[in-house]
């Protein structure tokens, strides 16, 4: 932040520009604050204080850090690290259903996640439903071999690591062969209705128009859900409208859907994340500024 920090016993000087000192001081403040109640402060998260101080002055850190979604199987909280974050957990409390939007590492399906299995921990639904399109990422798999799980399994790979994060390996085994947690492609879905489910598209840009509209329409009822994506990151083939793109457009004023859009100021993984995404979206905007001139 370019200031200077100064420890002498319990007392903390700090000199630099004003707005600078004055953002620090909120940053300490608060981070001693949810220090007292409990909450283990990592280096990370004192970034993640930074960032979220200096987009909105006035925000909480309490709400953030002390709102824990899940406690992981390694008894880790889960909490929201960003505003957007937060707002998507509250969006997903309060909507039946939700689109999560944004570049890779912001926690999209991570935190969707984490609310699912809490929600069926609380006998709050049934079941939980993870879909995938199976839709190759620039890599042609070939003919795999195996049977049917075994040849759609490593596009659901993703989910599974992310559930077998949130508990014990062996309860989710469990739950999965029950039936309780069902991880299946998203063809799977077509001709069921889903009640009392917590359902999770993943990678939804990766869907057409007519599957967007297949999955969105098996919902029945007590069901909800949030279907996640990054429209950067498109693998359908040329001239395919991605699904994610078209119901954004259609959906966005519909009453009872919530849209969250996230940035790479939201990005929770390794600090150059950030910069990669923000080096891509610098050419990706110089590209359509080029073709404009043209």
């Amino acid at each position: 932040m370019g200031i200077k920090l100064q420890v002498r016993g319990n007392q903390v000087t700090m000199e630099g520009p004003d707005a600078e000192v004055n953002l620090a001081g909120r940053v300490l403040t608060q981070l001693y604050d949810i220090l007292q109640s409990g909450y283990p402060v990592f280096p990370q998260d004192v970034q993640y204080a930074v960032r979220i101080l200096q987009e909105k002055d006035t925000a909480s850190l309490r709400d953030l850090f002390l709102d824990t979604v899940f406690l992981s199987a390694m008894k880790r909280r889960i909490t929201p690290k960003s505003l957007n974050q937060k707002r998507y957990i509250e969006a997903i409390r309060n909507h039946d259903i939700v689109f999560g939007i944004g570049p890779a590492g912001t926690g999209k399906t991570y935190l969707a996640m984490a609310m699912a299995v809490a929600a069926l921990m609380n006998h709050e639904f049934i079941r939980i439903i993870l879909a995938r399109p199976a839709v190759e990422a620039g890599e042609k798999l070939g003919f795999l071999p195996g049977d049917l799980y075994e040849k759609v399994n490593p596009y659901l790979r993703p989910l599974y690591d992310a559930l077998h994060d949130m508990m014990e390996f062996e309860k989710a085994s469990r739950l999965v062969q029950r039936g309780v947690i069902e991880v299946a492609p998203l063809a799977f879905m077509r001709g069921r209705t889903l009640n009392d489910s917590f359902v999770i598209l993943d990678e939804a840009q990766n869907t057409t128009s007519e599957q967007m509209m297949m999955f969105l329409t098996r919902l029945g009822f007590g069901a909800k859900a949030v279907i996640t994506g990054d429209v950067t990151q498109i693998d359908l083939p040329a001239g395919v409208t991605s699904g994610l793109v078209e119901a954004r457009k259609l959906l966005e004023d519909v009453e009872g859907i919530e849209l969250v859009h996230f940035t790479e100021r939201d990005v929770v993984r390794h600090p150059l994340v950030q910069d990669i995404i923000r080096a891509y979206e610098g050419r990706r905007t110089r590209r359509a500024a080029a073709q404009t001139e043209a």
